[in-house]
This record gives C-alpha cells, structure tokens and sequence, in this order.
C-alpha cells in the first residue's frame, strides 16, 4: 500500500522529482506471463526497483493454456490454475500490482502511462523510467450477425474461462458451436464434449489446423468424428441466431445450412494488442505486431514489449514472425527483465513448437510446414512416415505418423509434425532442438537417442523419420 500512495502522491502533486537520487520504477502494462516474469526477473536483479504492473481484469500470473481443462471439469477450482495473486507479488517479491487498470494512453516524452480505473472510471497518471508493453493479444472477430449476444463466448483470458464455465454450469447447455478450427478450438471441443454437450465446429478454411500438414489435419478429423464432434469445412458462420428470450438457438452458415447451438464460441486466432504502442509512436513489424530488437526494447529509448503484441524472429525462415505462445512469452519476460535489471540478456528468436492433446490423439508441430517453407524460399520438400511409438511387440505400442519437412539442397530440417496416442509430446522436442541448431538431416540421422522397449523402437521413429527424407535427397 505505501508503494502504491508513493506513485500516486509524487506523480499527482507535479513535484519536480529529483531522478538522480531516487529509485527507479518500472512500469508494467499486463500482469500475466510476459508482463510478471519480467517484473519478478527485474525486481531479482533490482532489490532498488519500483516496479508496478498495471492489469485490465482482475487476474494476474495465470495459466491460459489450462483453461480448456478448467471447463471441462479437470481442475477442480480457477485458482488452481493462478500461479501468484496480486497480494503474493506485493508480500513476497515488493512488485505492486493493481488490477481493474486499463492503460489508455503512454507519452514516451513525459515518460507517463495514464490508466482508468474500471471501478470507478477515474483516470490516473503513472511517470516511469522504464516501461514494458506486455499487452497481449485479443481474439480476432469475423463479423458475423449475433456475435454480441451473452451467449456468445470468446476465450483469452481466465475471466473468459470463468463465463464460460459458469454457463456451462448453470444452464446446461446441451449443443455448442466453435466457429474456428485451430487448436484452441479442438481443445474447447473436447472440453465441451467432456460436459455432455453436442459439439460442432466451423471452419472456413478447407480443413481444420489450417497450419499444419494435411496428414495431421485428417488424423484430427477423425479424432473429432470419432467423439461424435461434427465438422464443417469450407463454411463461413454468418448470423447468430436467437430465440424469442434472446437465448443462443442456432448458427446460420452461408450455405444456408443452420448448425443448433445453445452456446458460441468465437475462436477464430488472435491479433496482437498494438493500438497504444501504435498511438505512442511505436514502430510496428510487418507482422501487425510490436517490432523490438534482440533486447526486446522497442523503437522508443526505456520503452520494451514482450509477450502476444510482439513479432518475434522465426529461426528457421530468419524472418519476422508472429507466434502467441505462453512459452515465448516467459522466455521473453525473463530477457526483458534481466536487461532492464541491469543485465545483458538476448532473446534469439523461435522454431515455432506446439503440442496439444485432442481427446486421446497427441498433435506436435515445430518449424515451418511444407507451405511456408516453399513461400520463404527453400527448395523445399517433405515426407511422411507411420511408425510405432515403441517396440512392435509391447502392449501399449501405438502408431505414430511423422512429416519432416527438408530443404532438398542444403539438406537441412526445415520443420516437423507429428500425431499419435503416445510418445508425441516430447519427441517434437528432438525436431526443435535440431532446429535450434540449424542441423542437417545427416546429423539427427546419428543422434544417440534412447531405447528400451516401453519407451520406444530401436530405431527411434524420429530417426525413421528422418532416414526417409534422406533418402529423398539423393533421388
């Protein structure tokens, strides 16, 4: 509390501030993984630090990936899922946190943030010596007539959970559409599925994961029909259609074609948050994001961005690239917070890795897939295998099927994807770490992988994998 009265009454009063003699402060704007790894990482390296973070909702320092599992009635309670509450951060590592303070306004002159508190609509005004843009990102939103109904969900944040979870709780919804076919989607239909719901998903694209390789995409389909999960490909959602109560009934596609619904899920992608760096002067990527360099700081001096509003540097293509992970974002935190800690840290960039589970399927990706690695300009080329996860003869041994994406000249990996019941999640981490390490097909070909019969063949699928795309090199 003196923390906070200290900001308030020397910012608010104009005292002309002595910044020779008193600590430093850095600012925050978003309290979750970006935004408080980077205050905690600061603050370790700082004991002198002021830090304060500045949170629009009323959760801080949560797991967003956990969401699905919290709806789905697999986490007993939504704070099981907060890793520290805003009273922790204060009491334990000196980091001031406010809540319910949505940042309208930065002034990299004045080295201000102006904030309006959501309970009361009163603006305020924070001066900083450094700042960090950890904004996130926000669910993209097609127009579609209807989106506005209370029945009508979207999912980003733990307040997001929270609605989702209480209607499904308390009007039992019976059917629900995703308009959407990304992983988060496929998440939320086996979470809805889990509660007894009739689930169907829309999808404009001609499949669902547009981003990954059609193999993988078909293997999902028909994980999703086997749950009973109906899928609509080539449709585009139109109109949201409502009862005489107002309630949630239908979906018009534009075929014309009505999909019932008593619940909507909008989970069409995310766009980077970028409307304050933008109205600062910020400079944006060619992705629509934040542009920071190797630092994270952005175009301003004592300005940095991490998180879902940045671009990062895609270390396969060497290009600007757009990736909202959770994993990136920590990983960006920390860089962030050391070098304003008074460190020198360096974010590289990233391969693109990704894994979820769709009800008993395993789906991995890392690097660019087959597409976009001829789009970068590779001589590109992929192949596809189908092997077991352990050895033939061993009771739980299910199929794997693996593509690996290569460059026909250099002979270096490109990216990799995988499905299967099991041995998937961490295998894609062998692709990754090649990648990271812009190895050559022959050099995975004789990586020392593990074996015992429980865990996998004696010829590691990942190594069977990449046998076969050598064996297209030489053709």
């Amino acid at each position: 509390m003196f923390l906070r009265c200290w900001i308030g009454i020397r910012t608010f009063s104009g005292e002309n501030l002595n910044l020779k003699t008193r600590e430093e402060r850095l600012i925050v704007i978003g309290g979750n993984a970006a935004g408080m790894s980077a205050a905690s990482k600061a603050r370790r390296m700082n004991s002198h630090l002021q830090v304060l973070a500045l949170e629009k909702t009323s959760h801080v320092s949560y797991s967003a990936c956990g969401i699905p599992y919290y709806v789905a009635d697999q986490v007993r309670h939504h704070s099981e899922l907060v890793s520290i509450t805003p009273d922790e951060f204060r009491a334990k590592r000196g980091i001031d946190v406010l809540t319910q303070h949505e940042v309208v306004d930065i002034s990299p002159v004045q080295r201000r943030v102006t904030a309006v508190m959501l309970s009361t609509g009163k603006e305020v005004a924070f001066h900083y010596d450094k700042l960090l843009i950890a904004a996130g990102g926000r669910p993209f939103l097609p127009t579609i007539s209807g989106r506005e109904n209370q029945q009508v969900f979207t999912l980003r944040t733990l307040a997001d959970g929270i609605r989702i979870k209480q209607f499904v709780d308390q009007e039992r919804p019976r059917s629900a559409a995703l308009i959407g076919g990304g992983y988060i989607a496929l998440e939320m239909a086996e979470a809805f599925c889990r509660r007894g719901i009739s689930t169907s998903i829309i999808e404009k694209q001609s499949r669902i994961l547009p981003g990954f390789e059609p193999q993988m995409a078909e293997l999902a389909a028909a994980e999703l029909a086997g749950n009973k999960v109906d899928v609509f490909v080539n449709q585009v959602a139109t109109e949201i259609c409502c009862g005489q109560c107002g309630a949630v009934r239908k979906v018009t596609l534009k075929s014309g074609q009505k999909i019932p619904a008593d619940l909507v899920l909008i989970s069409a992608g995310v766009q980077p948050n970028t409307e304050l760096a933008a109205k600062a002067g910020l400079r944006l990527g060619s992705t629509g994001a934040i542009a920071v360099d190797w630092k994270m700081q952005t175009s301003a001096s004592n300005i940095f961005a991490a998180g879902d509003c940045v671009e990062v540097r895609n270390l396969v293509s060497g290009k600007p690239d757009y990736f909202p992970l959770g994993t990136t974002a920590n990983k960006q935190g920390r860089v962030v917070g050391e070098n304003i800690g008074g460190g020198t840290a360096r974010f590289r960039g990233v391969v693109g890795t990704a894994v979820f589970k769709l009800f008993d399927l395993e789906i991995a990706r890392t690097g660019l897939n087959l597409q976009a690695a001829t789009r970068a300009g590779f001589y590109a080329d992929a192949t596809t295998v189908r092997v077991m996860s352990k050895a033939g003869y061993y009771q739980s041994a299910e199929p794997i099927t693996i593509c690996v994406v290569f460059d026909k000249r250099s002979g270096h990996l490109l990216g990799a994807q995988m499905a299967g019941k099991n041995g998937v999640s961490k295998r894609i981490d062998v692709f990754a770490t090649a990648l990271s390490n812009k190895m050559k097909l022959e050099d995975i070909a004789h990586l020392d992988l593990s074996y015992a019969p429980p865990f996998s063949p004696v010829w590691d699928p990942v190594l069977v994998a990449v046998n076969a795309a050598r064996g297209k090199l030489r053709k």
